[in-house]
């Protein structure tokens, strides 16, 4: 039996969920140098153990929200918590290297899962005075993730090894399940037709032929094409000046930007507008960081005004979508699209670092913003042409 809490409080549990999803990747990556020495034999393969978390999404990420949207919100976002709290527990044993690959395998499912459902439950949950806010605050979940899962995780593994950084997280999940499992209500499920891959395939290009629930997700590839991989490369570029602490600043600096100056421009204006705003920014701050080489402050000013664009795409998706339905659809393709920028964003970073410099990598990231810019301009432009369909 539920217990519903306020609104409020839902959306910041269902914003604690969203940490454990985010959770899933970065646990790795704190992880990672204690992993090469738990499994040497695994060599380059052990970056499998990061990347099939985001090959699922990819593949899957426009399914998920059609799924979800079919067989029930809460039904599958406690699906997806229990299987991840499942896998880490696996994960904790640090069983042999193919059955470690085959948990993350499953465990991209239970992320993918989450990513879909809990911001959509989010959007309904929230009035609409109080929905940018709360977009706002999901935003935040990937980065204060990576920054918790350093402060703490590091000490943890240190002392434990990362064993034990997996059973906390296994435990986290587990814990988020429960109560959410007492408090989550019920949102209505979409009775539609069955899934065939004829028809999802043709949902794919309906959707992303669609300016309304592909526009965040546009946006989204172009910036997750950059932000980790600029995370990843900055000491490369920066050279070996760059102080320790700013790679941990960078996050937090998005965060904060998000939860201040993010929140007050909603007020003001339409989300897509302040994706906009944003990316127009971060080029100019790319423009920045090439003219000055090494210095901190424009690379500071970068993660700021990529925050406009973070918070922003998620605000827009319930402004733009109107039904549960069509939010889990379009939550769904920023996942896809999110998962392929992620797939892709370091490899293609560092290839033009080792051919060109910094200033190769410094360029990529700039046709990125503005790509990003151009394709919300000519959303914006088909929206204006077309009515909203309520269907696909």
């Amino acid at each position: 039996m539920t217990r519903p809490l306020p609104p409020l409080a839902m959306i910041l549990l269902l914003w604690a969920a969203g940490l454990g999803a985010a959770g899933q990747f970065a646990k790795i990556s704190v992880a990672f140098p204690a992993l090469q020495l738990t499994y040497p034999e695994a060599g380059a393969a052990l970056g499998f153990a990061v990347s099939l978390l985001s090959f699922i999404g990819m593949v899957l990420g426009l399914v998920a929200g059609m799924i979800v949207a079919r067989l029930g919100y809460r039904r599958l976002l406690l699906t997806g918590l229990v299987l991840g709290a499942l896998m880490s527990a696996l994960q904790a044993s640090l069983p042999a290297f193919p059955l470690l690959l085959a948990s993350r395998l499953i465990e991209g499912l239970s992320h993918l899962i989450i990513v879909v459902a809990a911001p959509t439950f989010i959007a309904e949950l929230a009035t609409d005075r109080l929905r940018p806010f709360a977009m706002t605050l999901w935003s935040t979940f990937f980065g204060l993730a990576y920054a918790l899962a350093a402060w703490g995780g590091l000490p943890l593994i240190a002392a434990y090894g990362p064993g034990a950084l997996f059973a906390l997280h296994a435990a986290y999940m587990a814990l988020m399940a429960g109560v959410l499992w007492r408090t989550l209500p019920h949102l209505d499920r979409v009775k539609d037709t069955p899934l065939s891959v004829k028809e999802m395939l043709r949902q794919h290009l309906q959707i992303y032929r669609d300016p309304h629930l592909n526009a965040a997700a546009l946006g989204w590839l172009c910036y997750t094409l950059t932000f980790v991989a600029l995370l990843t490369v900055l000491p490369l570029v920066l050279g070996p000046d760059a102080p320790s602490w700013l790679l941990g600043v960078l996050p937090l600096t998005s965060i904060a930007v998000s939860m201040t100056l993010v929140v007050a421009l909603l007020k003001l204006m339409p989300a897509i507008r302040v994706v906009m705003l944003g990316f127009g920014l971060s080029a100019a701050a790319v423009c920045l960081i090439l003219a000055q080489p090494g210095a901190i402050w424009p690379v500071v000013t970068l993660f700021a005004t990529l925050a406009l664009v973070q918070a922003g795409s998620f605000a827009a998706i319930p402004q733009l979508n109107t039904t549960p339905r069509d939010r889990a659809l379009a939550n769904g393709a920023v996942a896809q699209m999110g998962n392929l920028g992620n797939l892709a964003g370091t490899p293609i970073l560092l290839a033009m670092l080792t051919t060109f410099g910094a200033t190769g990598g410094l360029a990529v990231t700039l046709v990125c913003y503005l790509l990003g810019l151009g394709l919300h301009l000519r959303a914006a432009a088909a929206r204006a042409q077309r009515p909203r369909r309520t269907a696909i």
